[in-house]
């Protein structure tokens, strides 16, 4: 048996998949399915909306992959198994540090030449 207990090594589940299957077709297939959710019983279509805004499906950027989790069937070798997953969880928490100082850089950035912008039109002289 696995550290992690046997839902890692079973995988996303049925909402899990579907969810991947959408993504990898793009925001269009998630739009598609918000409106057929809306046409079937309009619940479908608001909760598939209220997902699509608060996991920044509708607004985020549409070459993002989104945080996947890695599900790998279990080798039957538990040591190895608790290594892999502690070894996947390691690496996504360095991607998403990683992730998280990239934008407080292009912040900075950014930041930095509003500042400049904003004391150059300071500078010049008003008519």
């Amino acid at each position: 048996m696995s550290a992690y207990g046997t839902d890692a090594a079973r995988g996303p589940g049925p909402f899990g998949r579907a969810r991947d299957w959408l993504d990898e077709r793009g925001k269009v297939a998630w739009i598609i399915a918000m409106i057929l959710g809306f046409a079937i019983f309009w619940p479908v279509g608001l909760a598939i909306l209220a997902y699509m805004i608060w996991s920044k499906r509708m607004f985020g950027c549409s070459n993002r992959s989104p945080a996947r989790r890695f599900h790998a069937a279990s080798t039957g070798n538990s040591a190895f198994d608790a290594y892999r997953e502690e070894t996947l969880k390691r690496l996504e928490d360095e991607h998403r540090e990683f992730v998280d100082f990239l934008t407080k850089l292009r912040e900075a950035k950014d930041k930095a030449e509003f500042d400049q912008f904003m004391n150059q039109r300071g500078d010049r002289p008003q008519s």
